[in-house]
């Protein structure tokens, strides 16, 4: 087995790198956008990768805009949240991902406390986004 240990890996295209196997079949990419949101007061970013912003679209309502854009909206993203205090893990609670377009996704958050709209605001919202950009 050998180790690679570089301070920098850049793809020979302006496409993101891949990951092949020996024979060339692709075995990975890279996550494309990822972001730990604070869902309550003011709304913004803990930390992210490529967020240019979040949008508070209402409560339990948030919109992930990306720096970079992603070439379509076929794109995989995942999402989990918590109403409890940050970093506790508790009151796990339900995210769901929609609004899927090249340039942004939507993520409306549901718990156990729910307004009349049937969403809450988290303190803490997880999403990641894989796909072609």
């Amino acid at each position: 087995m050998s180790t690679l240990s570089v301070a920098t890996i850049k793809s020979a295209s302006s496409a993101a790198p891949v990951f092949q196997n020996s024979s060339g079949t692709e075995k990975g990419q890279l996550v494309k956008v990822w972001a730990q949101i604070d869902g309550t007061g003011t709304v913004g970013t803990r930390d992210n990768f490529n967020v240019s912003s979040i949008g508070d679209q209402g409560t339990g309502h948030y919109r992930v805009n990306f720096a970079n854009s992603m070439s379509n909206n076929n794109y995989c993203a995942t999402a989990s949240g918590s109403q409890g205090s940050y970093g506790s893990g508790s009151h796990l609670d339900g995210v769901e991902v929609t609004g899927y377009a090249s340039g942004s996704i939507d993520l409306y958050c549901s718990g156990s406390t729910s307004d009349p709209s049937g969403r809450d605001d988290f303190e803490q919202v997880s999403v990641t986004v894989i796909g072609a950009n």
